[in-house]
């Protein structure tokens, strides 16, 4: 899943490891959330979120997402 948290992070001037501490996780869960090879819980979006002052919905690009689960779909 793609999301905007690398670009949000830089933007914020905080490293993995310090974003990793506010939200309660690991570096290297963020790392792999950043990579697009781990979809964060509910939860864990909802914090991020938080942190970055936006909705899960921006944060986790749920349109864009969406829109490529659909055409995935579309293409069965």
């Amino acid at each position: 899943m793609k999301t905007k948290v690398r670009e949000l992070r830089y933007q914020r001037g905080i490293t993995q490891q310090q974003l990793a501490a506010l939200v309660h996780v690991s570096a290297r869960t963020i790392i792999s959330i950043e990579k697009g090879h781990y979809s964060p819980s509910l939860m864990l979006a909802y914090r991020m979120a938080e942190v970055f002052e936006t909705t899960v919905e921006e944060l986790c690009c749920l349109r864009e997402n969406r829109e490529l689960e659909d055409q995935a779909y579309e293409n069965l």
